[in-house]
């Protein structure tokens, strides 16, 4: 079996799959358009990160694929109900980089503080500006979280221990760790937070979530950072917020439009703000979180392709089957209407065949079913893949 993983995925990655006996192609690169649904054809398996796009038209014209790896936290890259109709399940890694994010923002958190980077970028030009002027301790100070899940969380932790005052705002009702308190608004959090940090996730209720409102909302003097998506801050209007003095510093790892690679030009209203950080979408990037990332999302490949296994898919009915495999696994992805099980198993009765095993699990949309059946397959196995309810029917 063929895997490609392109966009210079993490080797660990490749080492994992290559030792479970899969054929590997490790592109540097990301591909787009025609050349991806080209070099699609040739593997039955694909692993991204952010940069490739799998849209509709690519996915339709790919249907033979049998999975997908996000090796990245985000799945917003890949039209996940069409990947669904499909009948191919997309995995990805929603936990393993929420450490390095929360480091990233606890330093951009005292950096801003202290006015770090513009001090530094004035020494490294010959000047010398020793002051105390807007230079302040964390301590004390609140920092508000808007999105407490994994990083949220990770970063409320951190932030404790600096000695920083931790409020929330979650759509969802959430446990608070440590001494930190949920509020009930978003505009509550934003008028008590000294620094105010994102962790949400693209959606249409999050588009330019901190706007005009918003930013005028924050405290005089305080903090904007943003590691989570490039759509959810209106940075026109945090331009202006910061001109104008409003907002002393901000943060930001993720825009509204990115290069497509490293030998790309950027250019953003923002560069010439003071106390303004920029980095390019790094907040994951970290070798331990790309290892870990590599790890996560090559077992998760591994174990939908060689039992069925799809604990951890994003979009598909999870189901987690025996280790074992009695005789051959059929795997069938199929239209969630009555009577599906019922025709595969008349089907595979009618041919003599013993099933020994099968699992079947829905939503709303598909019926995704396991079944561990003796010899004498392919008559049946061609049957099933031809039902007007199938969608994807294959053996491991």
């Amino acid at each position: 079996m063929k895997i490609a993983l392109l966009e210079n995925i993490h080797p660990v990655a490749v080492k994992n799959l290559q030792n479970k006996g899969y054929q590997v192609d490790h592109f540097k690169t990301s591909f787009s358009g025609n050349e991806l649904i080209e070099k699609l054809k040739n593997y039955e398996a694909v692993g991204i990160r952010s940069k490739t796009h799998l849209t509709s038209e690519i996915l339709l014209a790919s249907k033979h694929l049998k999975t997908i790896g996000c090796f990245c936290i985000g799945t917003n890259q890949v039209d996940l109900i069409s990947a669904k109709r499909l009948g191919i399940p997309v995995f990805n890694a929603p936990y393993s980089n929420t450490r390095s994010v929360a480091e990233l923002v606890l330093c951009e958190v005292i950096a801003l503080s202290r006015n770090l980077f513009d001090m530094s970028r004035l020494v490294h030009e010959g000047k010398w500006l020793k002051s105390a002027a807007g230079s302040y301790e964390v301590r004390g100070k609140t920092i508000g979280i808007i999105g407490y899940g994994h990083i949220g969380t990770q970063v409320s932790i951190l932030a404790e221990s600096f000695g920083l005052k931790v409020i929330f705002y979650d759509v969802s009702k959430k446990l608070p760790l440590g001494n930190s308190r949920a509020v009930e608004s978003i505009y509550e959090l934003l008028k008590e937070s000294d620094f105010v940090t994102l962790h949400v996730p693209e959606t249409p209720e999050t588009k330019n979530m901190i706007g005009v409102k918003e930013i005028a909302t924050m405290k005089k003097g305080s903090y904007l950072i943003n590691a989570s998506r490039g759509t959810v801050v209106d940075l026109q209007v945090m331009k202006k917020a910061l001109q104008d003095g409003h907002l002393a510093g901000a943060a930001i790892d993720v825009y509204p439009v990115e290069p497509e690679g490293n030998d790309d030009v950027f250019q953003n209203d923002l560069q010439k703000c003071k106390n303004v950080i920029l980095t390019p979408h790094i907040g994951g990037s970290t070798q331990e979180a790309q290892f870990n990332i590599g790890e996560e999302v090559s077992e998760s490949l591994d174990q939908y392709l060689s039992k069925g296994q799809t604990v951890g898919a994003v979009e598909f009915p999870n189901v987690q089957p025996t280790a074992q495999i009695r005789g051959r696994r059929l795997i069938n992805v199929h239209k969630n209407v009555p009577g599906v099980l019922g025709e595969i198993n008349s089907i595979v009765s009618k041919a003599g065949i013993n099933i020994n095993s099968q699992l079947l699990s829905t939503d709303d949309e598909i019926g995704f079913l396991l079944m561990d059946i003796e010899s004498g397959h392919k008559e049946a196995l061609e049957q099933i893949s031809h039902l007007k309810t199938s969608i994807k029917t294959f053996l491991i």
